[in-house]
């Protein structure tokens, strides 16, 4: 009887350490404003939201938020990128995990996201494919794009949403850095975030939802540029919406590079291909780009 009891007072114990990851009282009640915010903004659906995590849930996932390694990271580097990326689950840690990720793809969270974005059905990927933890060092950049629409291993899931959870304290405005919202005609950038710590950024992932931190980013060499990544889709009929890899676009002032930028993308959307035929995954081809350039594991 005793045992049973001790056990019972850790297990209470335990659970009261672990800090709760979202405020959900907080947030339903803004949410008939948030959704007006979020279906009249421009140039696209979108939100911004400081304080998102509750405060100890998001300094504690600051506190193990690995520094990038070979192994697990897959590596993003080519002309319209160079970020790293964490999405073998057995390898984040488990406090990002199993609370805030594992929180960020529950039914609670899905249903809140739906009353938020005004889309129903909503379907998180909890296999995270693409998603995860991302990170980017000094020079890093992610050249502006819309994302692609379907999820590569599942045919008939369109791609919604994107959740991204910024986690940079003292962020300072001369690193660079700010995710960019642009026209749908790509004719100016509309809308800059600063990615500072606990903001978060939702937006609808549409065929014209072009985004990005295009200007290599100049922070010092300890510092990097994290964030969490989560994706959410709709499951449609075969054929109802157009596949398509991630599309790439220049800027009105990028010159010469938008040749580059245009070939990197096709090249991009050939590999996106032979991904769904194949079943390969962005870890093979880090690893293969990482043993042609006689990187060490």
């Amino acid at each position: 009887m005793l045992s049973i009891f001790i056990t019972f007072i850790t297990i209470v114990i335990k659970d009261a350490l672990i800090p709760m990851t979202i405020d959900y009282q907080k947030r339903n009640t803004s949410l008939h404003v948030d959704n007006h915010k979020y279906q009249t903004a421009t140039p696209y659906p979108h939100i911004i939201f400081d304080d998102f995590l509750e405060k100890a849930a998001a300094d504690k996932a600051l506190a193990v938020f690995p520094k990038i390694k070979d192994e697990g990271w897959i590596h993003y580097v080519h002309i319209n990128e160079k970020k790293h990326g964490l999405n073998k689950l057995d390898l984040i840690p488990s406090f990002i995990r199993d609370q805030v990720i594992k929180e960020l793809n529950s039914s609670h969270f899905v249903t809140y996201l739906e009353k938020l974005t005004g889309i129903k059905n909503l379907i998180a990927d909890t296999t995270i494919e693409g998603g995860g933890i991302h990170q980017s060092e000094n020079g890093g950049y992610l050249n502006v794009h819309a994302d692609f629409t379907v999820h590569p291993h599942k045919k008939t899931w369109r791609r919604r949403v994107n959740v991204l959870v910024y986690l940079n304290k003292d962020w300072k405005e001369s690193y660079g850095g700010n995710l960019e919202l642009w026209e749908k005609d790509m004719s100016r950038c509309s809308v800059t975030i600063s990615p500072i710590f606990n903001r978060v950024v939702i937006f609808n992932t549409n065929e014209d939802s072009f985004h990005g931190f295009p200007d290599p980013i100049n922070c010092p060499i300890a510092v990097t540029r994290k964030s969490i990544a989560l994706y959410y889709f709709t499951e449609e009929e075969k054929g109802s919406f157009k596949k398509r890899s991630t599309n790439y676009r220049a800027r009105p002032d990028d010159g010469y590079k938008s040749v580059l930028i245009w070939v990197d993308k096709k090249i991009i959307a050939l590999y996106s291909w032979l991904k769904g035929i194949l079943g390969i995954n962005d870890d093979f081809v880090s690893k293969l780009l990482n043993l042609l350039s006689g990187k060490k594991k």
